[in-house]
């Protein structure tokens, strides 16, 4: 696989939004002073009359969002992660999730990939906040086409949705001939000594180690998780039980996220340990994004090491 082609998913969003803008004229896009860097400043610039810079007031972006959605209108708010989730989440449990609106919570730069802004910028709760709320559905896209795909299924999911966008740029996995499912993860490989669950830009990293692996001769499997609410549930079992260890990594907070989720799925299901890579319980620090995942070890090479070990 060629992991040279690169693309941010924030880029992409903004892209994916033009085209829904193009096909149905009840998308509306709110953004909270952001729009050049969550990219939706493309809608702007097609739609302006369907575009609404709330300012620094993300409270007030959640709400209004909230009442366009009574009208007919399917609106994606946006901003960075760290406001979309954290400063907004009771207008989103009580205005949006409690009576069930169609609204679609598009938040960029997530994970300790945002880099130089440091710590209060580095969202790493914010999987574990939406997925506890009723009714949201949480999608984590791996890249370009995901990304993209998921835009397009928040528009016709009627109710509330939550999507995790990046602001690095990241491999291009898929090509635009695959076939996504909501609430399907997508397997690449049969091995049996490991399955790596990954979601976001942890995919191409557990990809890329799976390339190094059968190296020498070591066959592990990985599956991308897009969809953390609705999980799937189905293949995350069959994987247990058709591999000897379970690993699964993330580019957010092991507690409340991914690991956490597919643990609820073992311990009802299939008990199994699951070694989560991810941020232990810490916040992040300010540097580039190459430096954070290495410093933190969300790294193919971690993977490597960490299967290795298991192994021996």
């Amino acid at each position: 696989m060629n992991f040279e082609n690169k693309k941010a998913t924030r880029q992409s969003y903004g892209e994916a939004l033009v085209e829904l803008g193009k096909e149905n004229k009840n998308v509306v896009v709110l953004d909270a002073d952001l729009a050049g860097a969550t990219k939706t400043n493309m809608f702007l610039k097609e739609f302006p009359d369907r575009f609404f810079d709330i300012g620094i007031a993300e409270q007030d972006m959640i709400a209004t969002a909230a009442g366009l959605s009574t009208c007919g209108k399917i609106p994606f708010a946006s901003t960075f992660a760290v406001f979309a989730t954290g400063r907004v989440y009771d207008q989103i449990r009580n205005s949006i999730c409690y009576p069930n609106l169609n609204v679609k919570i598009c938040a960029t730069h997530c994970g300790i990939s945002v880099g130089e802004d440091g710590a209060t910028h580095q969202m790493l709760e914010d999987i574990n906040l939406m997925r506890g709320l009723p009714n949201m559905t949480v999608i984590s896209p791996a890249d370009d086409t995901e990304a993209k795909w998921a835009v397009r299924k928040a528009s016709e999911i009627n109710g509330p949705v939550y999507i995790r966008f990046g602001r690095a740029s990241t491999p291009i996995i898929y090509d635009e001939n695959t076939k996504f499912e909501l609430g399907k993860g997508i397997q690449f490989g049969e091995g049996t000594v490991a399955t790596i669950f990954a979601t976001g830009i942890m995919v191409a990293e557990a990809l890329k180690a799976k390339e190094e692996l059968e190296k020498e001769n070591i066959n592990i499997r990985v599956v991308d998780i897009h969809t953390i609410k609705p999980i799937d549930k189905e293949l995350i079992i069959k994987c247990a039980k058709e591999t000897d260890k379970l690993i699964s990594i993330e580019e957010h907070s092991i507690i409340g996220g991914l690991g956490t989720a597919i643990s609820e799925v073992l311990t009802d299901n299939y008990p199994k340990k699951l070694i989560r890579l991810g941020m232990k319980d810490c916040f992040g620090k300010s540097g580039s994004a190459s430096e954070l995942l290495k410093y933190f070890e969300l790294t193919s090479n971690k993977i490597i090491d960490v299967v290795k070990e298991e192994l021996n």
